[in-house]
């Protein structure tokens, strides 16, 4: 059975292999009769083509494409080895005269592959354009649109694009082939009327494949803008749509050391009405991005990076950013956010955001973002960056919250920057063990007119706060509350100590103030004339109830008939601490408690004196204790 097999396979192999010889035989004659065509070809070329013809047609080229007149003062090279190719020196694209003279821009060299059957049949196609050293112009009119040429070809392809069943579409008279364009080396100069900015693109090189008009474009561009490079990818299988500031599926990105962004769905480059897509941005260092843009925002060191992920989509008069992904520093946050846009009204921005943990510190300098375009700028010219036109209302939750050296769970709060003013508002929160609500207030010519804060925290742990902020001195540790009323004329971003004013009421129940012993005072007071704080610091001063009251102006705060009284004495102070340079000036006295024993506990006044926190006691006689006038 193995033996028949195999003949059934000689007789099928056998036919094959008497063919076989014929055939390669057969196929080595074409591929040498191709072989000696392509030599021929690239022999006899030199002699049958003419540079001024090839020279001609690169000139009408470029003339059609862009709709401006193209002049070639240099002398052109061909070259036929391994594919025929022309260089060209020296090129300038203008407007013809009698239309205005407008110049789009030069090319030092301009090199290209054109076809050699083509020109040997008195015609001539090119492709594989490499440019070297070119300087264009393009600008952005009124209406967010790219002036791309004159009257050319891509002119009237951008015009004539037409968007059906899904699909960009073009007359077949306004197709053309392209093939890939080089860049090496280029300047580029964009002028956006919209904004009245120039912008100015440096070192620029690209790789752009783009097959014929009516095909997909993909581009690879590399630009140094202000001493940064930028690269920037983009594609799309609608240009035509995309260039006539239509709406058009795209894939952008930007990468740089001070930025990267990426974006991948429907835009326009003239309008946002119907963006949807996703994007993501993220900013690596904040400062440096707008030292970079030559931006200056006041206390925005703190906000050292920051990144965005979202799906985007129009929605009425603005943007929705859906499943958003906010990350500033260490924290991150999720939620719903809306930019708002209305003829005559400023943008706004709102939304909530949810953070598992945060530090409120990047929102509070975020109040400084109205004054963006930088303190330079002078407000009475009329210029204004754009978040000084810009509108916030934002809510905030965190589990847990950083401000400083303050720790604060469960937190709402809520940002509203509207017009003149700003709020920032922590409606709830838990702090040491107790309770907190506060409210931030910049108002006035964009916050440069001054600002307000009002502090609530009831009944928390001011022992574990005064640990935490490691104070020194004798402070009174015990459960209380604090109200805090705090304003200052000036920018909040310039206020000091000395340009606060304010009022500040604390009480506590039970507590202990450690490094005051009230019998120690009295021994003291009783043998020198004055002591320092330290020589009565041996033991601690407990009381049952502490209530004080202060004012705050030019550096200073003024105590108010402080009372803390204890078990068996009571200590009441009042004076002026001047916290600036830690400075006292008070009077104070210890008395009974219980006035049943005030003989036996009798009234003590004395002064303090000296600096914080260790100041110099001295013991004020009673008048009826002093020597008569004889």
């Amino acid at each position: 059975m193995s033996t028949s097999r195999h003949r059934r396979w000689r007789r099928k192999i056998g036919p094959v292999s008497r063919w076989l010889p014929a055939f390669a035989r057969l196929s080595t004659v074409f591929l040498l009769i191709a072989l000696a065509l392509f030599v021929a070809l690239r022999v006899a070329a030199p002699y049958l083509i003419s540079t001024g013809f090839v020279r001609s047609g690169i000139e009408d080229v470029l003339s059609k494409w862009t709709g401006y007149h193209a002049e070639i003062k240099g002398s052109p090279v061909l070259e036929f080895w391994p594919t025929p190719r022309i260089t060209l020196n020296q090129i300038t694209i203008r407007q013809p005269r009698e239309s205005g003279d407008k110049l789009l821009g030069s090319i030092e060299s301009l090199s290209a592959d054109f076809s050699l059957i083509d020109a040997l049949r008195g015609r001539t196609s090119f492709h594989e354009f490499h440019l070297v050293r070119p300087n264009l112009a393009l600008t952005r009119d009124e209406k967010g649109l790219i002036d791309w040429s004159y009257a050319g070809l891509l002119a009237r392809a951008i015009s004539g694009v037409r968007y059906e069943n899904g699909a960009e579409v073009l007359d077949p008279d306004l197709d053309a082939e392209i093939g890939a364009v080089t860049i090496e080396d280029g300047t580029l100069v964009f002028t956006d009327i919209k904004s009245a900015k120039t912008y100015h693109f440096d070192s620029v090189t690209a790789d752009i494949a783009w097959p014929r008009l009516s095909g997909a474009i993909s581009a690879v561009v590399i630009a140094r803008i202000n001493g940064e490079d930028l690269k920037v990818d983009f594609a799309s299988r609608q240009p035509l749509l995309a260039f006539a500031g239509r709406n058009a599926e795209t894939r952008t990105s930007l990468t740089s050391n001070l930025l990267t962004a990426h974006f991948q769905g429907i835009a326009s480059i003239a309008s946002l009405s119907a963006l949807s897509g996703n994007a993501a941005v993220t900013i690596p260092d904040v400062p440096a991005l707008l030292t970079w843009s030559g931006k200056s925002i006041p206390g925005i060191a703190t906000l050292k990076s920051a990144s965005l992920e979202s799906d985007i989509m129009s929605s009425g008069n603005g943007l929705r950013f859906n499943n958003l992904s906010l990350s500033l520093n260490e924290a991150s946050a999720t939620g719903v956010m809306d930019l708002f846009t209305q003829p005559g009204k400023r943008p706004k921005i709102g939304g909530t955001l949810a953070f598992d943990q945060m530090n409120l510190k990047p929102f509070l300098d975020a109040f400084a973002l109205r004054l963006a375009a930088g303190e330079a700028e002078d407000i009475s010219t009329g210029m204004s960056g754009p978040l000084r036109v810009l509108d916030v209302d934002v809510r905030l939750s965190a589990r847990r919250a950083q401000m400083g050296l303050f720790e604060l769970s469960d937190v709402g709060a809520s940002m509203i920057v509207t017009g003149g003013e700003a709020k920032f508002d922590i409606g709830d929160s838990q702090f040491e063990g107790g309770e907190m609500t506060a409210h931030l207030e910049a108002t006035q010519r964009d916050f440069d007119g001054g600002g307000k804060l009002q502090l609530s925290i009831r009944n928390a742990d001011f022992t574990a706060l005064a640990e935490r902020l490691q104070l020194k001195g004798p402070l009174p540790l015990a459960t209380g509350s604090l109200d805090l009323d705090l304003q200052s004329p000036k920018a909040i971003w310039t206020t000091g100590l000395a340009d606060v004013t304010g009022r500040l009421h604390f009480w506590t129940g039970e507590g202990t103030i450690p490094g005051i012993d009230a019998a120690a005072v009295r021994t003291q007071a009783a043998e020198k004339p004055f002591f320092p704080l330290s020589a009565a610091a041996g033991g601690a001063f407990a009381f049952n109830q502490l209530n004080l009251q202060a004012d705050f102006a030019n550096g200073s705060a003024e105590m108010h008939d402080a009372r803390i009284a204890g078990t068996t004495q009571t200590l009441t102070l009042s004076g002026v601490i001047t916290y600036q340079s830690n400075g006292l000036a008070l009077s104070g006295s210890l008395d009974a408690t219980d006035p049943a024993k005030a003989a036996e506990l009798p009234l003590l006044p004395f002064f303090i004196g000296g600096s914080w926190p260790n100041p110099v006691i001295s013991p004020v006689p009673l008048f009826g204790n002093t020597p008569q006038a004889q």
